[in-house]
């Protein structure tokens, strides 16, 4: 199955396959049909280098809360790093975007995800969090994820698997998933949940390392563990591509997630980001905190 989308999309991994030879609409037609795309080479081997190096750096000063995260690996915020400021402003993966028919995105969060190692799979899961006001009911993903990984996947190692439909049509595994970021699953602790099961309509998604794989908040996504003796390192951003046609409550929560105290870039790194950051004026409540569930049904 992962070859055969692999193929059929983009070519065999390493090819020579330029961001010039991906049609936008057809590229825009699988994202919105099935829930992700993969643009291939829109970062350089050196910049690919670089950011191994950051990550690396950042993966040793936090080691301890590393620790925390079995199942993931490690969530790093990337607002520890300044370099990583650059990552979320890349102008080829902001053309990217602007292709695909969304050339004023905002950006909100972003974390370094690495698997150690032998380490064991990563959980099902979707990425969105808001299932009511029709937030998450839409053609247009709400949200999207931006993944590079900094080495080549594949299932030895930990490559993505996805449910492809997912993030549009209900899926059996939408039932089983009773907190789908909750602490057993964090901590790995019962690899008989079904958050971790393998699914008969999943797909494995391999990359190679400078790729751009764009998917869909709502996709149901989890990942394969990682059985070699080398680490796998991914940096995941999230933007938002019409933020103003977001419900207010979601607005004012995506806004408000950017201000945290204590997880701010250095204000020299924060100006690149400036026009990416989303803005809410209005008088609404951020969206509650209880209402951050499953979708009882995702919208057909």
């Amino acid at each position: 199955m992962a070859q055969a989308w692999h193929d059929r999309h983009i070519g065999a991994i390493g090819g020579a396959v330029s961001m010039s030879d991906v049609d936008p609409s057809s590229l825009r037609a699988e994202l919105l049909e099935r829930g992700f795309a993969r643009v291939p080479g829109v970062l350089s081997p050196d910049e690919v280098g670089r950011l191994r190096e950051v990550t690396d750096g950042l993966l040793s000063e936090h080691a301890a809360r590393n620790a925390a995260y079995k199942a993931q690996g490690s969530m790093i915020p990337v607002t520890k790093h300044p370099a990583l400021a650059d990552l979320v402003a890349h102008p080829r993966a902001l053309g990217v975007l602007a292709r695909l028919g969304w050339p004023r995105p905002s950006f909100t969060d972003g974390y370094v995800i690495s698997k150690p190692g032998g380490s064991p799979p990563l959980f099902w899961h979707y990425d969105w969090f808001a299932w009511e006001d029709g937030a998450g009911a839409g053609e247009v993903p709400p949200q999207l994820f931006a993944m590079y990984y900094l080495t080549d996947t594949r299932r030895e190692n930990g490559c993505l698997r996805v449910i492809p439909g997912s993030h549009r049509r209900h899926n059996a595994l939408h039932d089983l998933l009773v907190e789908p970021h909750g602490a057993a699953l964090t901590a790995a602790a019962d690899l008989s949940d079904p958050a971790f099961s393998e699914r008969p309509d999943e797909e494995d998604v391999p990359v190679a390392a400078g790729d751009l794989l764009v998917g869909d908040a709502r996709l149901l996504h989890a990942a394969h563990a990682n059985g070699t003796a080398e680490r796998r390192t991914l940096i995941t951003l999230w933007y938002q591509p019409d933020f103003a046609a977001l419900p207010e409550r979601v607005q004012a929560q995506l806004a408000m997630q950017v201000r945290r105290p204590g997880e701010g870039w250095p204000r020299q790194a924060r100006a690149k980001l400036e026009a990416l950051f989303p803005s809410y004026a209005g008088g609404a409540e951020p969206y509650p905190r209880q209402l951050y569930r499953r979708p009882e049904e995702v919208a057909a």
